[in-house]
C-alpha cells in the first residue's frame, strides 16, 4: 500500500529517527491491532524486526492484543503466535501492571488508538503503565495518534472523587479533545503520577480535523467501534449502558441506535425530533439484538443521525432524549445495578448521581449546567498540554 499520507503518526516519526540511545534496553510494548504504522505495518512486527531494538514483553488492554475479546470479557496472558513473546493481559487477573512484569523491562511504549471519550478504558491502562513505570523506576514512551472526533471541542462535566472507576479514572469531561500523548502528559503532570515520561508527536495532525480528514487508513480499536459517527455519538450514547435502553450492542450500529421492546419508534423520533437538537435528527427504526440487553427479541426505537458534525452536542443530546424517554415511560426506564459496584453503572458513566436524579425528578438542567460549567474550566486547564494547533 502506498500513498502519501497527511498526518505523520507517532510510531512513524519514531522510527525514522536513531534509535540506538535504545539499544541493550529491554523493552515492553503495550498495544493492539491499532498498533500500526501509516502502512498498517504492525507496531510488534516494526519493534520485533528492528535490529536495535530488543522487544521482550507485549501488553494487551481490554480487549485483548487482537481486539477480538468482548467488552468486560477477561482474558489470560498468552503468547504472541508469530513472535514467541509472552503476552501481558491488563484486563485479566489485574488491571494494573505488577512488579514482575515491570522488572522484565526498561522502557514501555504505548502505542494504541483512542476515540475521544472518558468511557475509553485504553487511556487509564496508559495511566496504569506509567504509574508502574514511575513505581519502578521505568521510562515510557508514548507514541501519538490522532483524536478521531477533533481536538477542539469539548463537552462533558468532571467525576466526583467518590464515582472514579475503570469508566472513568480522573476528572475529565465525556469528551476531551486531547489525543493520548497530550492526555499522557496532562495524566502524569495534573495527576502527579511523575514518570519519566516521552511522548513522540505525530506530524501534520490538526485539531480541527476528524478521523476522515487524515488521509490515514482505519483500524477500529474495539468490536464495537464502528463508524466516524458511532465515535462522534459514543461520548452521549455510552450513557445508555448504565440504563435498560439497548445501546446497539449485538447490532451492526452500535451506539447510533437506541431501543427497547417497549417503546413505539416513531413515537420517541417525533418527540426527540420535536427537542431541534443541534446537529441530530432521530428516525424511527426496529432491531434485533444478537447478544447484550434484549437478546434475540425485536427493540423499537430510533437511530442518530448527525447532520452537523461541528455544532451537534453527544452529552447535551442524549441526555435530553433520555428525559424524553424518562417522560414518555416513566416506571420502564431503570438505572442498572450490579452488584460489584459502589454506585449504579449511570452514576459512574455520569460521574455523580445528578443526571440519574434529573432523570427522575424530572429537570436535567443541573447536570447540564455542571457539563457547561466543567469543560469551559477543562478547556482552560488542558490549554498549556496542547501540543496542535
Amino acid at each position: 500500500m502506498t500513498g502519501h499520507f497527511q498526518v505523520k503518526l507517532g510510531v512513524d516519526v519514531f522510527f525514522e529517527r536513531d534509535l540506538s540511545d535504545l539499544q541493550g534496553k529491554r523493552i515492553g510494548l503495550l498495544t493492539n491491532q491499532t498498533g500500526a504504522n501509516g502502512e498498517l505495518v504492525s507496531t510488534i512486527r516494526l519493534f520485533h524486526e528492528h535490529p536495535e531494538l530488543q522487544l521482550e514483553i507485549l501488553f494487551a488492554p481490554e480487549h485483548g492484543l487482537l481486539t477480538n475479546v468482548k467488552e468486560g470479557e477477561k482474558f489470560n496472558d498468552a503468547t504472541h503466535r508469530s513472535t514467541g513473546i509472552p503476552i501481558f493481559s491488563l484486563y485479566g487477573q489485574s488491571k494494573k501492571p505488577t512488579d514482575a512484569m515491570m522488572e522484565k523491562v526498561d522502557i514501555v511504549v504505548f502505542d494504541i488508538q483512542d476515540i475521544g471519550a472518558r468511557y475509553y478504558t485504553y487511556i487509564y491502562t496508559m495511566a496504569y503503565m506509567m504509574e508502574a513505570c514511575a513505581r519502578m523506576g521505568k521510562r515510557m514512551i508514548v507514541l501519538d495518534r490522532p483524536n478521531p472526533i477533533g481536538g477542539e471541542i469539548v463537552e462533558g462535566n468532571f467525576i466526583d472523587p467518590d464515582y472514579t472507576s475503570f469508566v472513568g479514572l480522573y476528572p475529565i469531561p465525556n469528551r476531551h479533545g486531547l489525543t493520548v500523548g497530550e492526555l499522557a502528559a496532562y495524566f502524569n503532570e495534573q495527576f502527579h503520577i511523575g514518570c519519566e515520561l516521552e511522548v513522540v508527536w505525530m506530524e501534520g495532525w490538526n485539531r480541527r480535523s476528524f478521523q476522515t480528514d487524515n488521509g490515514l487508513p482505519w483500524i477500529p480499536p474495539s468490536p464495537n467501534t464502528t463508524s466516524l459517527d458511532m465515535m462522534l455519538l459514543y461520548p452521549g450514547t455510552c450513557l445508555l449502558e448504565g440504563t435498560n435502553l439497548s445501546e446497539g450492542r449485538g447490532t451492526t450500529q452500535p451506539f447510533e441506535i437506541m431501543g427497547a421492546p417497549f417503546i413505539d419508534g416513531e413515537e420517541l423520533q417525533d418527540n426527540v425530533n420535536a427537542l431541534r437538537l443541534e446537529g441530530i435528527r432521530a428516525r424511527a427504526i426496529a432491531f434485533t439484538p444478537t447478544y447484550q440487553k434484549y437478546n434475540g427479541q425485536l427493540c423499537e426505537g430510533i437511530q442518530l443521525h448527525i447532520t452537523d458534525r461541528q455544532t451537534f452536542k453527544p452529552v447535551e443530546s442524549v441526555v435530553k432524549i433520555l428525559a424524553v424517554v424518562a417522560e414518555m415511560y416513566a416506571g420502564k426506564l431503570e438505572f442498572l445495578e450490579y452488584g460489584k459496584l459502589r454506585h449504579p453503572m449511570i452514576d459512574l458513566l455520569a460521574g455523580n448521581d445528578l443526571m440519574r436524579r434529573g432523570l427522575l425528578e424530572g429537570n436535567i438542567y443541573p447536570y447540564l449546567q455542571q457539563c457547561s460549567r466543567d469543560s469551559e474550566k477543562f478547556m482552560k486547564m488542558r490549554e498549556r498540554y496542547l501540543r496542535y494547533r
